[in-house]
């Protein structure tokens, strides 16, 4: 049965470290197999676990250095992830590695990577793959679903109106082109 809600395989941690360098090593490690963290993520995952301040900074230190930490590469990775698959604008990518704890300079070099068109040709496809469900219902309540959702997505109040307008006009639904929304 897990202690504390530490998996029972990470329960042999919680007894009285040896080393703390060591037993930060190992967390560290073990956060790491699962997937890409940043720095600040494993700093709180050590924290919690009661790993004294200066080994963690030893151990985060030389994580850094041996690149198993690179918190530049997991935001340009992240962003470019969350902006293809999740169709997530530069603004809501930009939250979620704040989020994360990626430095500010790290954040912007990130979403640098995603333009205005590539968010533009993002947003259409949102649009574009919503608006099959959305079939039945009146041009204008459409159109409030649709700039909704981008907005959720994190697109900018005129490039949602723009992508919708131009989708509902090509879809050639009554009132469309002239939609007060």
């Amino acid at each position: 049965m897990p202690v504390d809600g530490v998996p029972p395989e990470d329960e042999a941690l919680l007894g009285p470290p040896g080393d703390p360098e060591s037993v930060a090593r190992t967390i560290c490690l073990r956060l790491l197999d699962r997937r890409a963290r940043t720095r600040s993520e494993l700093a709180t995952a050590l924290r919690k676990r009661g790993v004294p301040e200066d080994a963690a900074v030893a151990v985060l230190d030389r994580f850094s250095d041996v690149g198993l930490i690179d918190d530049a590469a997991l935001a340009e990775t992240f962003a470019a992830a969350q902006h293809r698959e999740r169709g997530l604008a530069g603004r809501a990518v930009a939250a979620k590695l704040r989020q994360r704890g990626v430095a500010e300079p790290d954040v912007r070099a990130a979403i640098d990577q995603i333009d205005r068109d590539s968010e533009y040709a993002a947003a259409q496809a949102l649009v574009v793959k919503k608006l099959r469900s959305l079939g039945g219902l009146d041009p204008q309540v459409q159109a409030r679903r649709l700039v909704g959702l981008l907005g959720r997505r994190g697109y900018a109040p005129g490039l949602a109106h723009e992508v919708v307008r131009a989708a509902l006009t090509e879809a050639d639904l009554p009132e469309a082109g002239g939609a007060d929304f």
